[in-house]
């Protein structure tokens, strides 16, 4: 396997921010957002959106998990993995809740986060946003708010990294060797 570099340091850095303006700019009220990170990588990033978002509000932003891992319908292909505990710090109900995944594929992590939600609560309205949208979606479902469209191979991969889980920063596309 060999990494093609996407996203810099630098260029992650910018997107994120972009991100997270566009984010604010779709609510109308700060402190009603909820921002729920998607395992594994989805919870980083939501993470650091949250402490951008925190500087440009000058509030802090909830920021959660939530697991959709047995509310998945491809666990057979896909394999199971240890599920992470849904942490939500408030009630859904009433709040603005930005799903937060590091890349889309399939649409089915999202249609099972969705899922998931529903056992929680009802928000006011959900939106997502994705680092990396690489296309093969099986579900019609779409970011509403993504960094970067990079069509991809089904045996290709992107890996977001970031530096307090990997020591460095940026956004890769793995590909298998030839």
């Amino acid at each position: 396997m060999h990494r093609l570099e996407l996203l810099s340091a630098q260029d992650l850095a910018r997107t994120l921010d972009r991100l997270a303006s566009q984010v604010l700019e779709s609510t109308a009220d700060s402190h009603s957002l909820l921002l729920l990170g998607i395992p594994t990588r989805g919870v980083a990033l939501a993470e650091v959106l949250a402490q951008r978002l925190e500087a440009m509000t000058g509030h802090p932003i909830d920021q959660g998990t939530v697991d959709p891992t047995f509310y998945r319908d491809d666990l057979e292909r896909v394999g199971t993995r240890l599920g992470q505990p849904t942490d939500l710090p408030v009630a859904l109900d009433g709040r603005q809740v930005v799903l937060v995944d590091d890349v889309i594929f399939t649409g089915r992590t999202v249609r099972a986060a969705l899922e998931a939600l529903q056992a929680w609560g009802r928000p006011t309205g959900v939106s997502l946003v994705a680092m990396v949208d690489r296309g093969h979606r099986e579900l019609p479902i779409q970011p509403d708010f993504c960094g970067r469209v990079v069509p991809t191979r089904r045996q290709e991969s992107i890996q977001l990294c970031l530096q307090a889980i990997d020591g460095e920063e940026g956004v890769y596309l793995v590909k298998p060797d030839p």
